[in-house]
């Protein structure tokens, strides 16, 4: 019987081969690194910000953000791997922030983005950064300084928004091979909530979707948890995991009343991710695709080329050897 993962492979398989069919210099360039993806999504999603929801009286801050987390990024890299390409990550973790993470203060905003790429390089597991850089940035952050916090009501409840984002959230969990970890969370944590509020307190669906519809859970959902080097690398690891993350969500938000509970609870849950790599052996993520190998034609080889290839010859020790015959004719 095929499992979820067996049919997501088996769908990216095909489309990679339709987009092959289709292939141009920008399907290329897409199609090297996930990070291309989100870093295009993430950046329609703070366009929109701008646009439409009056964001521009923080496009100082954003400007801090981005700017701080590429100049740490850029001093991890030149004394580690000197492989600038990671700056992609960094600018994902950066836009993130943007979308996620309120302070009053610049200098908090560089303490987050501190925290946020130090984490990559001082806090490793068998060279894997064990929490998601934003996520605990955005954690630590916030204990630290007492001047931050997350505001979960600054997306609104536009449903074509959410819609939106949603869509494209699967999009990129469908290049990068997590759409595991985003439906368990999801299903879990959405569905405590129905039995939780309609089924058993008896209130209205209209109240269910309310709880729901918040910009800063579906990015959390489709960007932050599912991000492929900080999650579990077995599939089963993953959808366990998540899992206990969407339950400690519920408890979090009801009994609580954390608004961002999915937040913390991916924190405190990064602490086990190492654990479920131990249990669940599996490969481990990278970004970059291996370059494909075109197929080439041999060519019909000539008399001359024949007689100058090497053949072999038995030894009286009954050893192979390989005697070249243009090297034995000068």
């Amino acid at each position: 019987m095929r499992t979820l993962n067996d049919r997501i492979d088996f769908l990216r398989s095909r489309a990679n081969g339709f987009s092959r069919r289709l292939r141009n210099p920008l399907t290329e360039f897409l199609g090297k690194d996930g990070r291309h993806y989100q870093i295009i999504y993430l950046v329609l999603f703070l366009s929109y910000g701008l646009f439409f929801l009056d964001w521009e009286p923080e496009i100082f801050k954003f400007g801090i953000a981005i700017g701080a987390c590429l100049v740490f990024q850029a001093i991890g890299i030149a004394l580690t791997t000197r492989n600038f390409t990671s700056l992609k990550s960094a600018l994902i973790s950066s836009l993130s922030l943007c979308l996620m993470f309120k302070a009053n203060e610049w200098y908090t905003i560089v303490l987050a983005a501190f925290l946020t790429i130090g984490s990559k390089y001082l806090i490793r597991y068998q060279k894997k950064h064990i929490f998601n850089p934003t996520n605990f940035g955005i954690i630590v952050a916030i204990l630290l300084s007492g001047d931050a916090w997350i505001s979960p009501g600054q997306w609104g409840s536009n449903a074509i928004w959410l819609f939106f984002i949603g869509i494209t959230g699967c999009i990129v969990l469908f290049r990068v091979g997590r759409l595991d970890t985003s439906f368990s969370f999801l299903l879990v944590f959405a569905g405590l909530q129905w039995i939780r509020n309609v089924w058993y307190l008896g209130w209205g669906m209209d109240y269910f979707f309310h709880q729901l519809s918040s910009g800063t859970l579906l990015l959390f959902t489709f960007f932050m948890i599912t991000d492929p080097v900080t999650t579990p690398n077995a599939p089963k690891a993953r959808i366990i995991w998540a899992s206990l993350i969407g339950i400690l969500a519920f408890g979090l938000t009801n009994w609580f009343y954390v608004h961002t509970a999915p937040i913390w609870a991916l924190f405190i849950f990064s602490f086990f991710t190492p654990l479920f790599d131990r249990i669940f052996l599996h490969k481990r993520f990278t970004w970059l695709k291996a370059p494909e190998l075109k197929p080439q034609r041999s060519k019909p080889q000539t008399s001359d080329a024949l007689h100058l290839q090497p053949r072999k010859a038995v030894s009286p020790n009954y050893k192979i050897i390989n005697v070249d015959l243009q090297a034995n004719q000068n």
